[in-house]
């Protein structure tokens, strides 16, 4: 059952929240940083105004000894409008601070004091300040100063309104932020809807995990096509499904083929010793059964043992002792070993070893594999046959090659796909059972693979088998093949 989840826990609104609180910041950020650039650009525009009528005003104004002079022509339109607009904000004094020409706008942004006027007559150059006047009208003042015909100073200073300046500015701030009003939730909506969308693959995952079962773990969720990290999440999630079903299955198996094997010896050994107790009536009859019974019990135990080591083995707990090894000293020793057998059976074993070939292995689990793969070789060769086994360095540098090849009875073709699976043992016309309980080869395959390795098998009935097995030297090496090739039995069945 879905558990339900807080709408302000839920990931939908965490992302549409932050969504919404980085864009609102980014307009917010945005519409101050125009603001500041609208009030920067229309301040500038009045400063150029300014610029320029100072320089008019000084062209214009001259100080005569009887006073200022304005030398322009009343009776020109446009001389009389210069003049009234240089006289709008306009302050002229001597050096001591007695007046000779202001305006009313002027002294309502305040008067000068006397300080002031000797500091700025002092100036090298003009000076620019922002005062307010009562009413809290901004102007731009112009303040410097200009000579009369003896070379003497005298403070002036001319003026601007920023009052229209304030306003584009205030009418812009209140227009754009008023808009966000609006626009933020539409934002918000948005987001909503797009965070939906964002996570719908994510309510995908989490509705196939709650269908998966034990008897539907195949089940595979579509990508997108998109490459990002969603289809990502899709594609580890349908590969974690998959691992877990053929864990399952790998289980559903082995307790198949656990259940098969161990009813065999069981049956045999149950029906032997009730034939003993209905039937037998001396005591060589009572003993051969309770032979015959201990060899099942004998079976038995080794198929329950060479299944706890192969669960080891599957399941990680048996874990590899890697060092350099010799490749070549490991086999002859097996070898050396099998001889005798082999002498036996009247089959000729011998061996081509290369020297020098170096792998990164367990040796024990080594000497398990050759064991496992000479024993097979030796069982199933008839009398008069051979059974070779080669050493040498592969094609692929720095690996190392074991290839053991008999003369024997060989695989058909239709079984070579499952020899390596649990259990499985190859009926042929010759022996009809080949003898043993089908697990050698499932450990040469968990060996191969556990050491980033490769197998491949050949046959042909009646003409023999060879094994190649392939080994890396290195730790690296071992862990790209491990990564990028195929389990050795996967590899076979496909």
């Amino acid at each position: 059952m879905r558990t339900p989840v807080s709408l302000l826990r839920g990931l939908r609104f965490r992302l549409t929240l932050s969504y919404l609180l980085l864009f609102s910041a980014l307009l917010v950020f945005i519409g101050l940083g125009f603001r500041q650039r609208l009030k920067a650009q229309t301040e500038g525009d009045v400063q150029a105004v300014l610029d320029e009528e100072w320089g008019t005003a000084k062209g214009y104004l001259r100080i005569e000894n009887y006073g200022p002079v304005w030398t322009v022509d009343v009776r020109d339109p446009e001389d009389a409008h210069i003049k009234d607009r240089l006289q709008q904000v306009l302050l002229l004094t001597d050096a001591d601070g007695n007046k000779l020409l202001d305006s009313p706008t002027y002294d309502s942004i305040g008067t000068e004091s006397l300080e002031d006027i000797r500091r700025t007559i002092a100036l090298k150059e003009p000076e620019t300040v922002v005062r307010k006047d009562a009413s809290g009208t901004p102007y731009i003042l112009k303040r410097g100063w200009m000579t009369d015909e003896h070379s003497n100073r005298y403070f002036f200073a001319i003026g601007r309104s920023l009052a229209d300046s304030v306003k584009t500015v205030s009418v812009f701030t209140r227009d754009y932020f008023l808009s966000l009003l609006a626009i933020i939730p539409l934002t918000g909506l948005l987001g909503w809807l797009l965070a939906g969308r964002a996570i719908q693959p994510v309510n995908e995952v989490a509705q196939a995990a709650q269908k998966i079962t034990g008897s539907n773990l195949s089940l595979q969720i579509p990508g997108r096509g998109a490459g990002d990290e969603l289809d990502h999440l899709i594609e580890s999630f349908n590969r974690m499904t998959s691992r877990l079903h053929e864990s399952f299955e790998q289980i559903r198996r082995f307790s198949t083929d656990v259940s098969h094997e161990l009813r065999t010896p069981l049956t045999a050994i149950r029906g032997q010793l009730e034939v003993a107790l209905f039937t037998a009536q001396t005591p060589e009859q009572y003993r051969d059964a309770m032979v015959n019974a201990l060899e099942d019990v004998e079976q038995l135990s080794s198929i329950v043992r060479a299944l706890m080591l192969l669960s080891q083995a599957e399941s990680g707990q048996l874990v590899l002792q890697k060092k350099a090894l010799d490749l070549g000293d490991v086999a002859e020793d097996i070898v050396d070993q099998f001889q005798i057998p082999a002498e036996e059976k009247h089959v000729r074993l011998t061996a081509r070893i290369e020297p020098g070939v170096v792998i990164l292995a367990d040796r024990t689990q080594v000497e398990r594999l050759i064991s496992n793969l000479l024993s097979n070789a030796v069982k199933y060769t008839p009398s008069g046959g051979t059974v070779q086994v080669r050493v040498r360095r592969d094609e692929r540098k720095d690996w190392g090659r074991i290839e053991i090849e008999d003369a024997g009875v060989g695989i058909p073709e239709e079984n070579l796909p499952h020899i390596f699976d649990r259990f499985y043992r190859v009926r042929n016309a010759e022996t009809n059972l080949i003898q043993g309980l089908g697990l050698g080869l499932s450990f040469v395959a968990w060996i191969v693979k556990a050491h980033g390795g490769q197998i491949d098998v050949t046959s042909k009935v009646g003409s023999g088998t060879k094994f190649t097995v392939r080994l890396p030297a290195h730790a690296d090496a071992a862990m790209h093949v491990a990564e990028d090739q195929p389990d050795p039995v996967e590899q076979r069945r496909s």
